[in-house]
């Protein structure tokens, strides 16, 4: 799992959270404890994908532009780090002469594989909205 999930998350349920929907990506950062540039960088991905517009000038920022209760987890995993949960790198051989050793690869795609699709369905079930729910429940 990436970090830019978690920043993006942590945005736009602070986004929900206020009641304009709008903030600087200062404002922002400060919130999700990192810098502003980041900030820029997730919330351009998030633009992109239409979750955020942007405001120039006074005033200005981002804001929330879909209804946190339709937002999932899973549309934000798919746009920010989606493959993230595969490995960049497994062991094994496939030329090797050892069952182990020549299936090891394969047999752990076929897992790390599954295993996605399952946090993404459990993703699916969550919204932002939700988490914001389990937020104020923290008060």
């Amino acid at each position: 799992m990436n970090s830019e999930f978690t920043i993006a998350v942590h945005s736009l349920v602070y986004l929900a959270y206020l009641p304009e929907r709008m903030a600087p990506s200062e404002v922002i950062a400060e919130n999700v404890a990192t810098n502003p540039a980041r900030i820029r960088k997730v919330m351009s991905h998030l633009r992109k994908g239409g979750y955020v517009d942007t405001r120039e000038g006074a005033g200005g920022g981002y804001r929330l532009t879909l209804d946190p209760a339709v937002v999932s987890l899973a549309d934000i995993y798919r746009l920010m780090a989606q493959g993230s949960v595969i490995p960049s790198w497994c062991s094994g051989d496939p030329d090797s002469d050892c069952v182990v050793g020549s299936n090891m690869r394969s047999v752990m795609d076929g897992i790390f594989c599954t295993a996605e699709k399952q946090l993404e369905s459990y993703f699916g079930g969550i919204t932002i909205a939700d988490v914001l729910g389990r937020i104020k429940v923290c008060k």
